[in-house]
């Protein structure tokens, strides 16, 4: 009762009050900062890993000392293996694309049968035109929303593909100039991917990347990507033959051990908030036990012992915490939330393009909140505030009650 009413603003306390304020909003700007970048922190590596795995193999084989040629019976020896979900054989090259606008772009070509195109989750799950069902028959293309966009091509349109390493002749080597009419259109999500890749049948990818009949690689996809490293000696046993394989993790190990660190530096940072706000709250209690000294004498000559005094005062200080980091977890909780929504307000109101995709990879801002880092942030809130509201209400305890009436 007595911590709740020293919370209470009165006319010569107004000060005091103001400062407790100030601490109240600090504490809650701090720890809603806290929750919503980590949670878009959060959000923007798992949707790149979930963008980069749609479309990558979680692991690639590829040949040693002789070409991959026996890649059916590779393929199903390590589709036989358990959480293996897929196997695919691949033909992968570099190409010019170009198509009814002027100009080109640098694509990346890879080569696969079909039924193994409908089996990559990051293309038959975000088709936008056309389809797979006759992608080997009619020996057309499937191409990124991005590249067709620039490109000026739809469903139907021819896109021309020109490779640096074509045919043999007396004067040297052929550029190799071919036309495949586009069978479908996917939308991946992540710009990079939108814009670089095309899919063509994998006979017609030999034939163009003069491979014959072997591919270059075999992907290989799991239930649990996370599971790579334990099944890695299974798979490579399976597939019987010299190969040399690597993870998605070796692949990508820069850019996600990159936003570890910057995830990490920015936790950091931000507890620097939520720290500064504690600290004001050192201040006003210290301020209001030096007004109080007056109630402190009297409430120890009516027997108040010190951890009764130490009590009311850690109360009043700790209140300011509880509350500011409650508000502070249901602020950043509705922000994130609306962080889509609210990211293209920001765009709309000051006409600019907030989060580019161009620069970001991605088409829409991530916000994914876990519950034991939130829970992190609120205990690490909660415990600045109680350290920071320790020494006053120890100072608080610690006078007697003649020292207590000098502060009159």
């Amino acid at each position: 009762m007595l911590a709740l009413r020293y919370l209470r603003p009165r006319r010569k306390e107004a000060f005091i009050s103001v400062i407790a304020g100030f601490s109240f909003l600090g504490i809650s700007l701090g720890v809603a900062t806290l929750v919503i970048v980590m949670a878009v922190m959060n959000g923007f590596r798992a949707e790149l890993l979930d963008k980069i795995l749609g479309i990558n193999g979680h692991l690639i084989l590829q040949p040693i000392d002789r070409p991959l040629t026996d890649y059916d019976a590779v393929a199903k020896r390590v589709s036989g293996v358990p959480g293996v979900v897929a196997a695919l054989p691949l033909v992968e090259g570099q190409a010019l694309a170009s198509g009814a606008t002027s100009g080109g772009s640098g694509v990346l070509v890879r080569g696969l049968r079909a039924a193994d195109l409908k089996k990559v989750p990051g293309v038959a799950g975000n088709l936008q035109a056309g389809g797979l069902d006759d992608f080997d028959v009619a020996g057309g293309v499937a191409i990124g929303s991005r590249l067709a966009q620039s490109l000026g091509l739809f469903v139907g349109d021819n896109l021309t593909l020109v490779s640096p390493r074509g045919a043999v002749t007396p004067m040297g080597v052929a550029p190799r100039v071919k036309a495949y009419p586009v069978s479908a259109i996917f939308e991946i999500g992540m710009s990079e991917y939108d814009s670089t890749f095309v899919f063509m049948p994998l006979a017609e990818a030999q034939a163009y990347f003069n491979q014959g009949e072997e591919v270059g690689a075999i992907e290989v996809y799991l239930d649990d990507p996370d599971d790579v490293g334990d099944m890695r000696e299974v798979i490579e046993e399976a597939a019987a033959r010299p190969i040399y394989s690597t993870d998605w993790r070796q692949r990508n190990v820069t850019f996600f051990s990159a936003l570890e660190v910057e995830r990490n530096v920015m936790f950091i940072i931000l507890t620097l908030i939520v720290l500064v706000a504690a600290l004001n709250i050192i201040s006003g209690l210290i301020m209001l036990v030096k007004d109080k000294g007056h109630d402190i004498a009297i409430l120890r000559t009516m027997g108040a012992t010190q951890g009764a005094i130490l009590r009311i005062f850690f109360i009043t200080g700790a209140s300011i915490g509880v509350v500011g980091t409650l508000f502070g977890i249901v602020l950043g909780t509705i922000v994130c939330a609306n962080i889509e929504t609210l990211r293209q307000a920001v765009t709309w109101i000051t006409r600019t393009e907030v989060f580019s995709p161009e620069l970001y990879y991605l088409s829409r801002l991530p916000a994914d909140m876990d519950v034991a880092e939130t829970t992190s942030i609120a205990v690490m809130a909660l415990v600045l505030t109680f350290l920071a509201t320790l020494y006053p209400a120890w100072r608080a305890a610690r006078l007697d009650p003649v020292e207590a009436l000098r502060y009159e």
